[in-house]
């Protein structure tokens, strides 16, 4: 499904503290009793002497061998943490996904805080088609590290993109690219660009023959969007539009592309994205933002209503139309929005931030108070992330990462 994977050499690298692992074993059965001692001898040895035979062939490139004999030492020993490990990377290596997992799945019962077992877990379970357990496991992986491994780091990032944009959640996939340190340039993450672009909630593999060279194009558009070549991603976006002239989400994608350098051109391109789709929630969005911070409510009012009746599950729709609510008066129905964007979304900076402003207006401090501590320790957390979005308290739509299972 993917070719961004993970090398053997790397895996194996990663596997800490093996040979004290059997030592500490074989010591903890050395004061049994005398009618278990023969028994347990035999059983260390046969461990033993599998470990060293599994060793032996896995060095050798001897995969199947090598499987053959971690099989036998975690027979023997299933709590040997490192075990699991070995069988998961020599079984990913040979594409043999369901087995893999399997054995990552034992490893994290084991030690639930092993960050880079929770990542193989999900990538594992990835090619398995087990999406949302895929996206929960990297999550877990990415949460309690990947012992500073980059290109772990890197293939966690491609396929958490994937799962993002698959989950209709674009812009945050978008931001999760951008983090990827293997170069914008080869053609799986052209692709994933292209589809976070065009928002297609699909993966690569599953791109339509007749979509591809769309794909590809808005790919290098978004990949000079995220590297900062302005004038490459703009010449991609105009070839885009001039191939493409009546799709909606290259528009909108140009647009978001514009709005730091031409605002009013980026309103034209949502503009035109509404005329092509007059459902298009995103466009309404990021209009009915602009149109706030003008100060020009009665225009952004409609629009923040619009998008939320289309997506109400969409935080940033609330996160606006609470905003916008609370400028025309409406504190109560604006406390409203923000506490339910806010429960869509609990650790988004900025909804607390709103919804701090909404309770000051209303003489709730004690609850502004609250909700100001929290954007504080959430502002903090997304800074200690690199390439994390930050916030000011401006408007945003991506920050955080909701439930895969919110679909807009």
């Amino acid at each position: 499904m993917s070719n961004v994977r993970v090398s053997l050499s790397i895996l194996l690298a990663l596997v800490m503290g093996c040979a004290c692992t059997i030592r500490a074993q074989s010591h903890s059965r050395a004061k049994r009793p005398p009618a278990a001692a023969k028994t347990a001898t035999q059983s260390n040895a046969e461990f033993e002497n599998a470990v060293k035979a599994g060793d032996e062939a896995r060095i050798a490139s001897r995969l199947d061998d090598a499987i053959q004999s971690y099989t036998n030492a975690v027979r023997i020993q299933p709590k040997w943490p490192d075990g699991w490990w070995y069988l998961g990377a020599l079984f990913y290596q040979k594409d043999l996904y369901t087995q893999a997992r399997d054995a990552f799945n034992n490893l994290v019962a084991l030690e639930p805080k092993r960050g880079p077992a929770w990542a193989m877990l999900g990538l594992c379970q990835f090619q398995t088609r087990e999406y949302e357990s895929a996206f929960n496991s990297l999550e877990r992986g990415y949460a309690f590290g990947l012992d500073g491994n980059k290109e772990l780091g890197s293939v966690v990032i491609y396929h958490s993109a994937l799962l993002y944009a698959r989950f209709e959640q674009f812009e945050i996939a978008y931001d999760i690219l951008k983090r990827y340190e293997g170069g914008y340039d080869s053609q799986k993450i052209v692709e994933a660009f292209g589809l976070i672009m065009l928002r297609m909630p699909i993966l690569p593999s599953e791109i339509p023959a007749d979509k591809r060279e769309e794909v590809l194009l808005a790919g290098r558009a978004g990949a000079s969007m995220a590297a900062r070549r302005l004038d490459d991603g703009r010449r991609a976006f105009e070839e885009l539009l001039t191939r493409y002239p009546n799709e909606p989400n290259a528009h909108y994608s140009f647009g978001v592309f514009m709005i730091p350098q031409d605002v009013e051109r980026a309103l034209q391109e949502f503009r035109r994205a509404l005329e092509l789709n007059p459902n298009h929630q995103a466009a309404m969005v990021q209009m009915a933002f602009e149109f706030l911070k003008r100060r020009e409510y009665d225009t952004a009012l409609p629009l923040a209503e619009k998008s939320v009746e289309l997506a109400p599950r969409m935080y940033p729709a609330r996160n606006v139309l609470g905003r916008v609510l609370l400028e025309v008066g409406q504190t109560a129905r604006a406390i409203k929005e923000l506490e339910e964007g806010i429960r869509l979304a609990p650790e988004s900076p900025e909804m607390h931030f709103a919804l701090a402003r909404a309770y000051n207006r209303a003489g709730r401090k004690e609850d502004a108070e609250r909700e100001n501590e929290i954007f504080k320790k959430l502002q903090e957390k997304y800074r200690q992330q690199p390439g994390a979005a930050q916030t000011e308290g401006a408007a945003t739509t991506k920050t955080e990462k909701p439930n895969p299972e919110q679909k807009n």
